[in-house]
C-alpha cells in the first residue's frame, strides 16, 4: 500500500547513504500525473521542489494548490516546445529542457516580459533514441558559450536523461559522462552560478548521486506507479 511519507523518508535516507556525496542533493518531487492531493501531502512532508513535464497538466493544478505553492521551486522537466515557452516561464523557476537557440531566444524573450531571469538547464542528448530530445555532449561547450549573451537566462547547468534499461548500472556511464562535461565547463568559464548537475530518476538516483548530482528528479519511488490512462 502507499505510502507517502514513508516513501519520502526511504529516499532521503538513500540520498543521506549514497557514497561519495560530499556536497548537498536537491530532490524534485515528479508529480506529473498525480492529484493535487497527492502534491499537498508531498509539501506536508517538507518537499520544496516539484517538477512537472507537461504545461497542460500543471497549470490546472497549480492553480487547486494555490498559496500551498509559496516559497515551493517549481521545475519544468519535460520537452518545451516554443509555443509554450511563454507558459513555462510565467509559471515555473527552472526548464530543465533548454535544447536550442530559438528556445533560448524565446524564453529571453517572455522573461524580459515577465521582468524576471529565467533559470534554465541546457538538456544533454546521450541516447540514440528518437524519442529523446538536448544537445549532443559535443555540442554543449559550444551551445553554453552562444547562450551567455542572451539576456534574462540563466544557464545555471546541466540536464540528462539516460537511455531506458532495466539495469540502473547501465546510467552509470553516462551520469559520469556529464559530470566530466559538467566540470569542464565550470573549470573553463568559472561561473560560480553554473552549479546544478540534474540527472536521475526513481530507477537510478542512488547511482547519479554517487557520480555527482546535485539533483535528483524523483516520482514513482515517492508516488507509487504512475496511471497514464486518463492522461
Amino acid at each position: 500500500m502507499r505510502n507517502i511519507r514513508e516513501n519520502i523518508e526511504f529516499v532521503r535516507n538513500v540520498v543521506k547513504s549514497a557514497e561519495n556525496v560530499s556536497h548537498p542533493v536537491e530532490i524534485i518531487a515528479v508529480t506529473k500525473t498525480f492529484s493535487y492531493q497527492d502534491v499537498l501531502e508531498v509539501l506536508d512532508c517538507g518537499i520544496s521542489r516539484i517538477g512537472e513535464s507537461k504545461i497542460q497538466e500543471a497549470l490546472p493544478k497549480f492553480s487547486q494548490l494555490g498559496a500551498s505553492l509559496s516559497g515551493i521551486a517549481k521545475h519544468f522537466i519535460g520537452r518545451l516546445q516554443t509555443n509554450k515557452a511563454k507558459k513555462a516561464v510565467e509559471n515555473f523557476d527552472f526548464i530543465h529542457s533548454l535544447d536550442s537557440l530559438k528556445l533560448a531566444d524565446d524564453i529571453s524573450r517572455h522573461a524580459a516580459s515577465a521582468g524576471k531571469i529565467q533559470n534554465c538547464l541546457i538538456e544533454v542528448k546521450v541516447s540514440q533514441e528518437d524519442s529523446k530530445t538536448g544537445v549532443l555532449s559535443k555540442d554543449v561547450s559550444d551551445f553554453y558559450i552562444k547562450c551567455l549573451p542572451i539576456p534574462n537566462i540563466a544557464i545555471r547547468g546541466l540536464m540528462v536523461i539516460t537511455p531506458c534499461s532495466d539495469n540502473p548500472e547501465d546510467s552509470r556511464y553516462y551520469f559520469r559522462q556529464i559530470k566530466n562535461l559538467f566540470e569542464g565547463i565550470k573549470k573553463s568559464f568559472a561561473n560560480p552560478n553554473f552549479d546544478i548537475l540534474s540527472m536521475g530518476m526513481s530507477s537510478d538516483y542512488k547511482i547519479a548521486i554517487e557520480e555527482g548530482a546535485t539533483m535528483v528528479r524523483v516520482g514513482s519511488a515517492i508516488f507509487g506507479e504512475r496511471n497514464y490512462g486518463d492522461k
